[in-house]
């Protein structure tokens, strides 16, 4: 693994007039990493990545690659290599002039153009579509022919602008694998713009989860499940989501609907909470929490069920197995290690 392509972030504000569209955002990569930035739309990580790409200057704070401050250096000059959304080919080229391009612009000797290409074209399996031009080419050879066109330049970061939200849902899935796959043979940096958390979770080394302009929360995939840091991490991360029940915690326990749940917290005395629980972390039990089953949603291996208890909702995940029917009166629980703790007034895990 090369020690190419680091990248820090030091608190970075971009101002669109009164608008903040980054509030002081501080992150750091590693060389070789997969680093995904992850929010809803409009939460400030493709303004992000155009800062570091060179494409917006921030208001304030510092970028820095390979230790080296580029906040005001210009794009060109960043070896950085960027695949967008709309793949952006030009139509009147082949796949092959596409890919050579950016060889072109860097005045690369026309001998060594030919080779590069052809390596790139493999790398990503296009090598029989070099004659073609981009509008005989299925949307995904077109992805496919944008991230050989940024391969070909061996650049020292890879940036990544919801590459994949124009293919087939089957299509994303194959992608996606390839892109990973990709990412390891090239040992590049690589930095991944989405709002889809499953395209996030599954080809993330790590990811910052970015709301309103700010980063909440930095990690490892498994560690954001696991231990999501607020109340807004806990409701966006997850499919279906964390249930968020108000509860009154007290000693140890939670009371939920009048019924005691045992948590691991350590916090003394009693205070109201927001407690979190995964659909997938219920099960069905002999005793626990009363729940009537309003709705299920058959998907085949697995069903979510939408329950009532005493007129709060929760949503479950059971496999295809344990499925009741809806209607029924069913008990349900969590292991005390499988209960989230928030504070209501500050949001915060506690």
């Amino acid at each position: 693994m090369s020690g190419r392509g680091q990248v820090s972030f030091r608190d970075i504000v971009k101002m669109h007039g009164e608008f903040a569209a980054l509030r002081g955002v501080s992150f750091d990569i590693k060389p070789g990493e997969f680093f995904a930035l992850l929010g809803p739309s409009g939460s400030g990580k493709s303004t992000t990545l155009r800062s570091l790409a060179g494409l917006d200057a921030p208001t304030a704070g510092r970028v820095f690659i390979d230790d080296k401050d580029v906040t005001f250096t210009d794009a060109r000059d960043r070896d950085i290599a960027m695949v967008f959304q709309s793949y952006a080919l030009y139509p009147h080229m082949t796949v092959a002039e596409n890919i050579a391009f950016p060889l072109e612009m860097a005045k690369l000797p026309k001998a060594k153009i030919g080779p590069a290409v052809q390596d790139a074209a493999r790398k990503v399996k296009i090598e029989h579509l070099l004659d073609r031009k981009p509008g005989q080419l299925s949307g995904g050879q077109q992805q496919r022919c944008a991230l050989a066109r940024a391969i070909v330049r061996k650049a020292r970061l890879f940036l990544l602008d919801e590459p994949l939200s124009n293919l087939d849902a089957k299509l994303r899935l194959e992608t996606r694998a390839e892109l990973k796959k990709l990412q390891r043979s090239l040992g590049v940096t690589a930095v991944y713009v989405t709002h889809d958390q499953e395209e996030a979770m599954t080809l993330a080394d790590r990811m910052a989860v970015f709301m309103a302009g700010e980063i909440q929360q930095v990690g490892t995939p498994a560690d954001v499940f696991a231990r999501p840091n607020s109340i807004d991490i806990a409701g966006f991360i997850g499919n279906p989501p964390m249930n968020l029940i108000p509860a009154h915690y007290a000693d140890g326990d939670v009371l939920i609907a009048g019924h005691r749940l045992k948590t691991t917290a350590a916090i003394p005395g009693e205070r109201e909470v927001i407690v979190g629980l995964r659909p997938g972390s219920l099960h069905i039990a002999a005793d626990g929490l009363k729940a009537r089953v309003d709705l299920i949603e058959d998907l085949g291996d697995t069903a979510v069920l939408d329950l009532d208890c005493d007129g709060t909702s929760i949503r479950m995940r059971v496999g295809d197995h344990d499925v009741p029917r809806e209607g029924d009166t069913i008990c349900v629980t969590a292991r005390p290690q499988d209960i989230h703790l928030f504070d209501p007034a500050t949001r915060k895990r506690l």
